[in-house]
């Protein structure tokens, strides 16, 4: 009888031990299935969030004009705000790269502005994502460009020099040649965004100033000014700038590949697109 009390008694501590251990368990497993149902949540607003930023327009906004009446496109070159409190926006200065890591970026157009340069495709599209928009694809860009009788030229077939701001001066030559051509070593990422290279007249131009700069969908500044970012994988932007629109292609069809998403420097700069229902 003393044994088989002894173990009852053994079996039955082992049985609380075990009772209470258990609820230990279950609530680390509870906390991991909560850490998960959690992550699954917050993934699933950030793409409503995100859909909703990148919403399907049943018109273009009076700053956009309709291309073929299939998607919108920025009538001029942005310019960025930076997102504050309230609904407000502050603008970002064009002439300075935007801080690394800053996501309260806003891609706003108007004639006038100063367009944003030394800014990234990964920036661009941010920017244009935070205003309801997206980047232009390759193919929208160059239809858009082309205007609705395709063209070489936003005006045409045929260059016409000065028509769009493409004969500028080499700000880059001014400041690290001395006037002259710049020696190799000063093409220096630092040298290329060196805040004061859109200042001097010549340069990078407001956008509409050149007023016969356009196209049949009355788009300015499709070719020369700032480059433009497409939405690209491969790093692409398009149009030249205020110095070249042919060593890439000529004026709709200029085309640079050779950098990277992160790349930036005086002469890029970018406008949206938007998806017409």
């Amino acid at each position: 009888m003393g044994n088989n009390w002894a173990c009852w008694l053994a079996l039955a501590a082992s049985a609380v031990a075990l009772a209470l251990s258990t609820p230990v368990v279950l609530a680390k497993g509870g906390k991991t299935s909560a850490k998960k149902a959690s992550s699954k949540a917050a993934k699933r607003k950030a793409t409503k969030k995100k859909k909703r930023r990148r919403k399907r327009l049943t018109k273009c906004p009076s700053n956009m004009v309709s291309v073929s009446g299939k998607f919108c496109i920025d009538r001029y070159e942005a310019y960025v705000g930076i997102m504050l409190k309230g609904g407000k926006t502050r603008r970002h200065s064009p002439f300075k790269p935007i801080e690394g890591g800053r996501t309260n970026i806003k891609a706003l157009n108007r004639r006038g502005r100063m367009p944003q340069a030394y800014i990234n495709q990964r920036q661009a599209k941010l920017a244009c994502e935070n205003a309801g928009k997206r980047l232009c694809t390759d193919t929208e860009w160059v239809k858009a460009c082309k205007g609705k009788k395709p063209t070489t030229w936003p005006y045409g077939d045929e260059h016409e020099p000065k028509r769009c701001n493409d004969r500028g001066i080499s700000s880059f030559n001014l400041y690290f040649g001395n006037g002259r051509e710049a020696p190799q070593s000063a093409y220096t990422f630092d040298n290329l965004n060196d805040p004061r290279l859109n200042k001097p007249k010549g340069t990078c131009a407001p956008s509409g100033r050149f007023k016969k700069c356009k196209n049949s969908y009355k788009v300015y500044d499709m070719v020369g000014n700032l480059h433009e970012w497409t939405s690209s994988p491969r790093g692409t932007f398009r149009g030249g700038y205020f110095l070249d629109v042919h060593k890439h292609g000529d004026g709709c069809d200029y085309k640079t590949t050779a950098h990277s998403t992160k790349y930036h420097d005086y002469s890029t700069g970018f406008r949206c697109c938007a998806t017409l229902r």
